[in-house]
């Protein structure tokens, strides 16, 4: 094959994947999108193979069959409430093979030009810290690693000096290319160890931009592999992840009110700057003592019971719905999609609140939703529906914590403060159904499970309370 037909079709097959992405923006097209872009995928690897003339290796089908049946049983059995820690699983094998094609490149480093070499060294930086970040963030995501952040003694120096690490390795190594391999090695250790650096602070909060970077990061390390072994399709391609991964990443920074820098160097579960000192209570003495005893006893809050459900769930004609993990988890779309339906056949007007990070990944929320055939056009983003949540006569948060949590507005130095949340609050009457009482994955009390008489808190399984709720329906 010719260089000037496999560019051409390597053009083409960079715009059926742009084609693709838009098309998966939309979601009557979302699943034509995903096929084209898939099939252009497997078009690319039929093509690379026919270019190289190595179609017919035995080892390379081997590596390929085994690939596609690992591919299909986990595409298979996969669920959607899985579905970040496999985002994540597959960002992290992207880097790797990224890294492993990197290294092997940087073998022949002294026949290589500066070019080149640059690139592979770049290449098996970005690989590798792509590699072991995305397996942390898999691994928080799958509860085999502690959800919490990380923070290491110094963390924000240790993960400054190793990236400084990373450029030092790789200007030694192209300078010195007598020696390349070995500081290539050293590169690719200090580069494991920043993902580790990278990833091990990252908290739920952040969780969502942590997973869009890293997709950058893979298609990135991609990218640069190509520009190593000088193949414009890998080039294309891993550029088109790459960007479209940090748009995404920029687009949830400014939903989320964060600096990228700070998730990067751990600024984002650091330590409180300020911390809240206790009240002084000036002493009392006795001439105060009788007139504290005669003063009004002040009321405490009481706290709605589930005897309110038919009155509050008849009387609301403004109604938002906010979905969280926690729905999710209990698999519990099926029951608010009946919720939905049954608020709507008694005549309320039923939205749905999607913030940001509602799931563990961009768009997660959305797709959970869209499964069950609840409308698109129900759901509302952030920016949109708090201004419609003082007009609302009911809000019913089901599964979700952090993302209505108002102590984000409040409380200096935890993970959540400074994050635009949902202003559930505002509304006139809250139904709050949660597995408990615990913080959420930020680990932040939540002052709305204070007693108040217009908040109800429905604990358990999510699915136990929407049934109590659906039952409380006339």
């Amino acid at each position: 094959m010719s260089d000037t037909l496999y560019y051409i079709i390597s053009a083409v097959l960079s715009l059926l994947v742009l084609l693709g992405i838009r098309w998966m923006s939309k979601v009557p097209t979302a699943v034509r999108g995903n096929r084209l872009s898939a099939l252009a995928m497997l078009a690319a690897i039929v093509i690379v193979l026919l270019k190289e003339n190595i179609l017919t290796d035995v080892y390379v089908l081997i590596g390929l069959a085994i690939g596609l049946v690992v591919g299909i049983v986990m595409a298979q059995r996969v669920k959607m409430i899985t579905m970040p820690q496999m985002v994540g699983l597959l960002n992290g094998l992207g880097g790797l093979a990224s890294a492993i094609a990197a290294i092997l490149t940087v073998q022949s480093a002294a026949t290589l030009p500066g070019f080149e070499r640059l690139t592979a060294l770049l290449a098996l930086c970005v690989g590798a810290l792509t590699f072991t970040g995305s397996m942390v963030a898999a691994g928080k995501l799958h509860r085999v690693l502690p959800q919490k952040p990380i923070i290491l003694p110094s963390h924000r120096m240790l993960t400054a000096l190793f990236a400084i690490g990373m450029a030092v390795l790789t200007v030694l190594a192209l300078v010195d290319a007598a020696h390349a391999m070995t500081y290539a090695w050293l590169a690719l250790a200090v580069s494991l160890i920043f993902g580790l650096l990278f990833a091990l602070p990252v908290g739920g909060a952040d969780m969502p931009i942590t997973i869009s970077l890293l997709n950058s990061t893979s298609g990135v390390a991609a990218a640069i592999a190509g520009m190593a072994i000088g193949d414009v399709l890998l080039v294309s391609v891993g550029g088109i992840v790459g960007a479209s991964g940090l748009l995404l990443t920029q687009i949830m920074c400014r939903s989320m009110n964060r600096h990228l820098s700070s998730i990067i160097f751990a600024r984002s579960a650091a330590e409180p700057h300020h911390k809240a000192e206790a009240p002084v209570t000036a002493p009392v003495v006795e001439e105060d003592a009788a007139a504290q005893a005669d003063a009004p006893v002040a009321e405490v809050p009481v706290a709605a019971d589930e005897s309110v459900l038919p009155q509050w769930l008849g009387d609301a004609k403004e109604v938002i719905i906010i979905p969280g993990y926690g729905m999710a988890v209990s698999q519990a779309q099926e029951l608010v999609k009946t919720l939905h339906d049954k608020l709507e056949q008694g005549g309320r007007n039923v939205r749905f609140a999607i913030h940001p990070v509602a799931g563990r990944m961009p768009g997660h929320m959305n797709v959970l939703l869209a499964e069950v055939d609840i409308p698109y056009d129900k759901l509302y983003e952030m920016d949109d529906i708090n201004p419609e949540m003082e007009k609302t006569d009911l809000a019913i948060v089901i599964g979700a914590n952090d993302v209505v949590n108002p102590a984000a507005n409040t409380a200096e130095g935890t993970p959540i403060y400074g994050m635009p949340v949902l202003n559930a609050e505002a509304a006139g009457r809250l139904i709050i159904c949660n597995f408990d009482l615990k913080p959420g994955y930020a680990g932040v009390p939540n002052p709305l499970y204070q007693p108040h008489p217009d908040v109800l808190l429905l604990l358990g399984d999510a699915k136990d309370s929407l049934q109590k709720m659906l039952d409380a329906i006339a």
